[in-house]
């Protein structure tokens, strides 16, 4: 198995939603790889859990990654995370930049989960994707 491309893979996935201007537009600066503490904006991006799988074979590593972006707001209704979470599909759609280690074969959208929280004064939307990496 091969969890060697995991940092690598985070990375690229947090500079696509940071760097992608159509996110930017709806979120800014509010893009994390850890749940805000403090002041917390009232729509923000998160990279979440992540579950890794080997994927290796005879030509070397490899792994398959579950990973999660979340879009969490305290906005009224579901219209405003959702456009977000359209935007985080969109940016990771487009593909990411080459990896700092290893090689990303694909990524794929999987699922989404929208659920209120905190009584209902948040939404949340829970982005799954599979990505398939090689380790070089």
């Amino acid at each position: 198995m091969s969890y060697a491309v995991s940092p690598a893979l985070q990375k690229a996935v947090y500079e696509t939603l940071a760097g992608d201007v159509a996110l930017g537009a709806l979120v800014g600066t509010a893009i994390f790889d850890a749940p805000p503490v403090g002041t917390v904006p009232e729509t923000y991006v998160t990279l979440g859990p992540e579950t890794v799988r080997d994927r290796s074979d005879g030509s070397g590593g490899g792994a398959l990654h579950d990973l999660a972006v979340s879009v969490v707001t305290a906005a009224d209704g579901f219209q405003a995370a959702k456009a977000v979470a359209v935007a985080v599909n969109d940016a990771l759609a487009a593909g990411l930049p080459a990896l700092d280690r290893g090689r990303l074969v694909r990524l794929d959208f999987l699922k989404a989960r929208a659920r209120r929280e905190e009584a209902g004064q948040i939404r949340r939307i829970d982005l799954s994707f599979r990505a398939r990496v090689e380790d070089d």
